[in-house]
């Protein structure tokens, strides 16, 4: 339960900025509070935006305030001067050892009677935008509790099955369920019946670049792997290095650890060398062209670096975009200021790759279940 004093506080801020906020708007945001919590960045700003604000006008004053109380940084000085009532934000972290980590806003004045908000915050925020290859060992594993609550999104394709339908406009007569309908009002067929055709969700080809240029990556990109293997039908997924590798049936175990050791022991060329275009060219003889990769989602998550041909590359993988519903390549070195796919292997991949997004955090694997979820090609 989320102490109320801190949406009161933050109230207090916006009020102070300018922008009318009534009491029982404050009631509703620490209600809120308590529903989202206050480890994860947007959902704190959306609770707060969707029940504080009434004009559109005062978003300005709204994201510089939040920047200030929950993000502690010092850009308010634009803002309107007259704080209704001053306060202290006191932040708590309890695995702190010096108590000069304790921040604040505003000074405590001498008569101490300014009143002080202590909020515990949690490094998982900082987590979910931090760079895979920076983590520590700790931060690993607090980032893989993190990745298995994850659920891959899906889109829909069109299933062969026929379901009931309420629309004479989009279904097809279903002849059989009207007759005996009719049956009982002595024949006619007073009320008509339909079917159309189904939807189900389009299967999700994973292919993962075990290479040691994606060392840093890798193990993180399993765990999302496996997470993602967990959470829903018709995953596949293959480890791509030096030679094509599937590993969809070691990744199925329940137990991380367990799945994760199956699959370092069936891929043997874990951390060498690249081949990316032969991997490829591999997966479609044997697995995609053949069906596999038919109106499927494509994820390919790997940096490009290929030391075989960029020919090849560029062959298989406008073989593999004729086959495929959407190709989505997942580059975690995109994130880094100044990228550009100037890499033989990437630049000869990217006319045929549909979304190019980004891989290197957790926010970044997040934007990628949302991106699958999407119909747009």
């Amino acid at each position: 339960m989320i102490d109320s004093s801190v949406a009161v506080a933050f109230a207090q801020l916006l009020r102070g900025a300018g922008v009318d906020v009534p009491v029982g708007a404050t009631v509703v945001f620490a209600e809120a509070l308590s529903a989202v919590g206050l480890h994860r960045r947007d959902h704190v700003y959306w609770a707060g935006f969707t029940t504080l604000l009434r004009k559109p006008e005062d978003r300005v004053v709204y994201d510089r305030a939040f920047a200030v109380f929950w993000e502690h940084q010092h850009a308010f000085a634009e803002m309107h001067e007259e704080i209704v009532q001053p306060f202290v934000i006191a932040i708590d972290d309890p695995d702190a050892d010096d108590p000069d980590d304790i921040a604040n806003e505003s000074p405590v004045d001498d008569a101490g009677d300014v009143p002080t908000i202590t909020i515990r915050w949690s490094d998982r925020e900082v987590l979910q935008q931090r760079d895979f290859a920076a983590y520590t060992d700790d931060e690993f594993n607090e980032a893989a509790e993190l990745m298995t609550a994850m659920r891959l999104g899906s889109s829909q394709q069109r299933s062969r099955r026929l379901r009931r339908s309420h629309s004479a406009r989009r279904g097809h007569p279903d002849v059989q369920r009207t007759v005996r309908f009719a049956l009982r009002t002595e024949g006619e067929p007073i009320r008509r019946f339909y079917r159309e055709r189904s939807t189900k969700p389009r299967r999700i080809v994973l292919l993962l670049d075990v290479s040691g240029s994606m060392e840093p990556y890798a193990r993180a990109f399993v765990r999302f792997v496996h997470a993602s293997v967990l959470s829903r039908k018709r995953v596949e997924v293959f480890a791509l290095g030096t030679r094509l590798t599937r590993v969809t049936r070691e990744l199925q175990s329940r137990d991380p650890d367990a799945a994760l050791r199956a699959a370092a022991q069936r891929v043997t060329d874990w951390a060498g060398g690249t081949r990316l275009g032969a991997g490829l060219a591999a997966f479609n003889d044997e697995w995609g062209v053949r069906g596999m990769a038919r109106g499927a989602d494509v994820v390919i998550l790997s940096d490009g670096w290929d030391r075989g041909e960029p020919q090849l590359l560029g062959d298989q993988m406008q073989r593999l975009q004729r086959v495929a519903h959407r190709v989505i390549w997942v580059n975690p070195l995109k994130a880094s200021e100044g990228y550009a796919p100037l890499a033989q292997g990437m630049a000869a991949a990217m006319p045929y790759i549909d979304t190019f997004i980004e891989g290197h955090s957790l926010d970044a694997l997040a934007n990628l279940s949302t991106v699958i979820g999407t119909e747009a090609r």
